[in-house]
């Protein structure tokens, strides 16, 4: 978790009385913070000739973005202790908006862009120093060290709107880089900053890109190169009262968050507080356009049961919404189904996903200390396996008494390997997908088991054949009925790699499985009694043609297809790069509980 430093005195301050430490520590620690230290009694550095004033260092929850800064830990304070109302954030409407124009290239290296302004905002060296802080932390944290969002500030009064958005080759980028007095190109800057110990570490981001992102004025004079260096042109000072905000990023939601943590933080600052002057984003290439920061709050709902049920309590309606308001959220009761509550996001809190979340807050509201505690209201319970894992141990040994041997490939493959190298196609809504994989190798949560058993055996080629492998575990599924939009499902897959084929003896493995979990054999034409399965040929592309079946098996009546087997097709073969023939055996286990 990040830990911000905080200056004593101006915090205590800023909430309006003094705190001893075990006062501070007890209010953040009810407030769900933690006091990491107090520095009063420490060895502080020396600064400019002068010993650092004490500070107070906070360790701050990973996902409360709108805690980073002394600004919004003094806020969200105060509106905790009844000090101070809930800000209200508003959007300007100028005559003439600021435009950030997107040029098509920006497409290549860093697609999304977004702005705002803080106009005749006040700074002294205290506010200036978070400002910069600020930046800092949602770059190292949120933004994963600038790769997915990178944030320019500029002094407005040293540029003229509209801006354009632009991706250029190194060669044509030309400026004065921030506190710099000579111009460099592109490829110089890079040469540049090689070795400094700030901005080295994130010069990777583009170095390589045959196009770098520029962020230019009316006048051709360039703002920034996201994400290294703003110019030295428009750099803010202390004496600076118009700031332009613009960010860039790979990711639009995490662009969203950071736009809205920087100007909710130190609007309060401006002439009129928590008033921020919005920025329109013209995309050329797809005509897009779009109007940034969007602070208006999300709308939630919130089960008073819930919330009542998670916390041990019996809360009203009305007394939720209280307590919520401590926690800088707007609450009301619906006036149409009496367990229901309406609650109002702000838009500092971008972690507010689900009403779980809501109820969190609810409970640190209400006091952690003060919540009712008690045994669980249960008979007492022996530790047990769950049934399907006590079911999947049970073909576990059995198969390895049979002499075959258990690997634990990842859950993780490339999308080819899922599918096309299997010689399936993929329809769009069977394969869950990650959205923004760091290898080739990890693009989608497995379907099937085969994928890792056949690696297994490309990475052990130099052994000794026959290989007989097996692996009992999960792969997943799109499932959009379910809140969570996937579900598990437990497999048994078996393969078997020799220079004959093996379809025998992966047969035989149904077999053994089969006659362990009590489910007998049924002969075509034979009326089922009891658990049966049977088999019946299969037109797989998967597999060799005329040498593989589909298992199905009738339990409780109910008669459905748990999986196949066979000799794989030659193409799989030569995907996985193996020599020999392999035959592959997969079901689901689920099917016998």
């Amino acid at each position: 978790m990040p830990t911000i430093s905080v200056d004593k005195a101006a915090l205590f301050q800023e909430l309006g009385r003094d705190y001893t430490t075990e006062e501070f520590d007890e209010l953040c620690f009810e407030f769900g913070i933690e006091l990491d230290e107090d520095t009063t009694n420490s060895d502080r550095p020396i600064v400019d000739g002068k010993q650092e004033p004490p500070q107070l260092k906070i360790e701050i929850p990973a996902n409360r973005y709108d805690l980073l800064c002394f600004e919004g830990i003094a806020l969200m304070l105060n509106i905790f202790l009844g000090q101070k109302p809930l800000p209200e954030y508003n959007l300007t409407q100028p005559a003439q908006m600021e435009r950030i124009i997107v040029k098509e290239d920006t497409t290549k290296i860093r697609p999304y862009v977004a702005g705002a302004i803080l106009r005749n905002i006040k700074f002294d060296q205290a506010r200036y120093a978070s400002f910069i802080a600020l930046q800092d932390k949602l770059h190292q944290n949120l933004a994963r060290q600038r790769t997915l969002v990178s944030i320019g500030t500029h002094d407005l009064d040293t540029v003229k709107g509209p801006f354009t958005y632009e991706a250029l080759p190194p060669k044509d980028i030309k400026f004065v880089p921030l506190n710099q007095t000579q111009e460099m190109d592109g490829e110089e800057l890079m040469n540049f900053y090689e070795k400094h110990q700030q901005l080295g570490k994130y010069l990777h981001i583009i170095r390589d890109s045959p196009v770098y992102p520029v962020i230019y004025d009316s006048d051709r004079t360039v703002c920034s190169l996201p994400p290294i260096i703003n110019g030295d042109h428009s750099k803010i000072n202390l004496n600076t009262t118009n700031v332009l905000i613009e960010i860039t990023a790979l990711d639009k939601t995490k662009l969203d968050i950071v736009n809205k943590m920087m100007v909710t933080m130190f609007s309060q600052y401006t002439l009129e507080p928590f008033t921020i002057e919005p920025v329109q984003i013209v995309s050329e290439h797809n005509g897009e356009t779009r109007v940034t920061p969007d602070i208006s709050p999300r709308i939630a709902q919130a089960e008073v049961s819930y919330i009542n049920q998670c916390c041990g309590l019996s809360l009203s309606p009305a007394e939720i919404c209280t307590l919520l308001t401590k926690m800088a959220f707007r609450a009301k009761p619906s006036t149409t189904v009496s367990d229901i509550i309406n609650v109002e996001i702000p838009p500092t809190r971008a972690d507010v996903l689900h009403q779980c979340d809501i109820m969190e807050d609810v409970a640190i509201a209400y006091g952690f200390n003060s919540l009712p505690r008690a045994f669980p209201n249960i008979s007492g319970t022996v530790a047990q396996p769950l049934p399907i894992n006590k079911l999947s141990d049970i073909v576990r040994v059995e198969t390895a008494m049979a002499g075959w041997s258990e690997v634990l490939p990842l859950i993780l493959c490339s999308h080819d390997e899922n599918f096309g190298w299997l010689n399936r196609k993929d329809d769009g809504n069977t394969a869950v997908k990650l959205a923004n994989p760091k290898t080739l190798e990890f693009q989608v949560v497995r379907t099937s088991l085969l994928p890792g058993l056949l690696k297994t055996i490309r990475e052990n080629k130099h052994h000794s054949v026959p290989m007989k492998i097996f692996e009992v575990s999960d792969v997943a599924f799109k499932d959009l009925s379910l809140e969570r939009k996937s579900r598990n499902e437990r497999h048994f897959a078996a393969a078997f790699y020799g220079k004959t084929s093996g379809f025998e003896i992966v047969h035989g493995l149904l077999d053994r499985i089969m006659a362990m979990l009590k489910t007998n054999f049924l002969v075509e034409g034979e009326t089922p009694t009891g658990d049966s399965y049977y088999i019946k040929e299969l037109d797989d592309p998967t597999y060799f043609p005329g040498h593989a079946a589909s298992i199905h098996v009738c339990i409780g009546g109910k008669d459905q297809v748990i999986g196949s087997f066979g000799i794989l097709h030659p193409t799989v073969l030569e995907k996985y790069e193996l020599k020999y023939p392999v035959s592959t055996l997969e079901l689901n286990v689920e099917a016998f509980m």
